[in-house]
């Protein structure tokens, strides 16, 4: 899905907590916005590079880079870690709600996304 306008911070966040998503909070590191999941980092924005940064794997961010150079994109800054940065005019909305998605997940305890799947799989579909 193509985006009308580049993210923003602002925007991000309110994609991020649409997803209605629970154990999502609204926090502050290293003086930054950022949104945490389960007590997680999950999604924040980089200042120095203006784009969002995603959690994800070395293999996955090796991956969109080769496939994606014009989109994804890290710096010597985040090179140790498994993140990924998002040029906000480029990335698109669909894969930054899977990526969020699926690190909600992977962030969650077992015994919770049980429980929460199990909720989920027995309410009506809206």
């Amino acid at each position: 899905m193509p985006q009308a306008e580049p993210f923003t911070w602002e925007s991000m966040r309110a994609l991020a907590l649409s997803l209605n998503l629970p154990n999502v909070e609204d926090a502050v590191s290293w003086g930054q916005p950022n949104l945490k999941a389960h007590g997680k980092m999950w999604v924040w924005w980089s200042p120095t590079e203006h784009a969002p940064v995603f959690k994800t794997t070395f293999e996955e961010r090796e991956f969109l880079i080769e496939v994606d150079p014009e989109t994804f994109f890290f710096t010597p800054h985040y090179k140790s870690w498994p993140l990924i940065l998002a040029r906000p005019d480029k990335v698109d909305p669909d894969w930054v709600v899977a990526n969020l998605k699926r690190v909600w997940r992977e962030q969650a305890k077992k015994t919770f996304l049980k429980k929460w799947d199990a909720e989920q799989a027995g309410s009506p579909k809206t």
